[in-house]
């Protein structure tokens, strides 16, 4: 989510746009915003490879809020926004984070759970009034504005370190090693993700899931780094998710096969009525797809389906396109 590189091509362009509320943030912006973030960590006493969380929805801040570590060498944990307090507690303390960003949504969450964590130097409400609470919590503009909006002296590549759904125990935080790389630096798995969803400059990618997933993190990531535009929906609705791509003429997209359930259970009228000429490559994981349900994708949208199976210990990783698919129903195609 580095925006740096962009900055003298693109300054003026939308690095994404929140589709509900149509609020666009430019490259310009993106910069100018996680760089105070960035100073404000620093100022907090993070230094590369220390860490912090985000806990929120979907919201317009969240994105600068994890461009500031990738541009200070920081580890940053998205949180699952739907957590009780113990269990967010538990990230946070198990994380090493000493900031947490949240939203006035989840203000009460967060707070109930820092009580549990002796690390947490400072929590910042993105959209919410600081003070108060027992607990050292600042609203954020108020806590950037005396910082500048140019670089921090000493940038590094940061990246998230997200957790495991925690299907067999407690979630585990997954910790990838981060070189001592210049901010915009993106490791060989992120290569690989970027050529096989052949991302490109100028895309428009369409997120319709929670950011705290690694899939729609990385996606918006790599759509930033490549200096296209994230369009991101603040929750799924399919007719909705329609009008996006004909409004703003998306062109890569991933989604789970309970999304395309949903699509395909519209009226043919409904399903009719939007121009989606404009998609090149759509990508589904994370649950097995019936082979009825891809079937009718593929007869909809055209042989542009590709589906994988991976985890975000990035340890496996199988994948085949609407043609190997179509050869071989069912399948989840070949080691890659």
């Amino acid at each position: 989510m580095y925006p740096g590189k962009q900055i003298k091509t693109r300054a003026d362009q939308p690095a994404f746009i929140m589709a509900a509320s149509g609020e666009v943030v430019t490259y310009a912006d993106l910069e100018a915003r996680s760089n105070r973030i960035a100073h404000l960590l620093r100022s907090e006493g993070l230094n590369r490879l220390d860490h912090y969380a985000v806990f929120m929805e979907n919201h317009v801040r969240y994105i600068e809020c994890c461009a500031a570590g990738e541009r200070s060498g920081l580890y940053y944990t998205c949180i699952n926004s739907f957590l009780t307090p113990d269990e967010l507690a538990y990230i946070i303390n198990n994380s090493e984070s000493q900031v947490l960003f949240t939203s006035e949504k989840k203000r009460d969450v967060a707070l109930a759970a820092v009580k549990d964590c002796p690390n947490i130097m400072l929590v910042v409400i993105v959209d919410g009034a600081g003070a108060g609470d027992g607990e050292e919590v600042v609203n954020l503009d108020e806590a950037v504005s005396v910082f500048p909006d140019t670089p921090i002296a000493d940038e590094f590549a940061g990246a998230a370190m997200l957790y495991s759904s925690g299907t067999t125990g407690q979630p585990k935080g997954i910790l990838r090693p981060m070189p001592a790389e210049p901010a915009g630096y993106q490791t060989p798995a992120f290569h690989f993700l970027h050529d096989l969803w052949q991302f490109r400059a100028g895309m428009v990618y369409l997120s319709p899931a929670p950011l705290y997933h690694s899939a729609p993190l990385t996606s918006v990531s790599l759509t930033i780094h490549d200096g296209g535009t994230a369009i991101i929906m603040e929750r799924f609705d399919p007719e909705r998710y329609l009008q996006l791509i004909a409004q703003y003429k998306v062109t890569h997209s991933q989604l789970v096969p309970t999304m395309f359930s949903r699509l395909l259970k519209l009226p043919e009228a409904v399903r009719g009525r939007y121009d989606l000429s404009s998609l090149e490559y759509i990508v589904h994981a994370a649950a097995p797809c019936p082979v009825q349900v891809k079937q009718q994708m593929i007869d909809w949208w055209g042989p542009i389906i590709h589906e994988y199976y991976g985890a975000t210990e990035a340890l496996g990783f199988t994948a085949l396109n609407s043609e190997e698919w179509l050869a071989h129903k069912g399948s989840v195609g070949k080691v890659v």
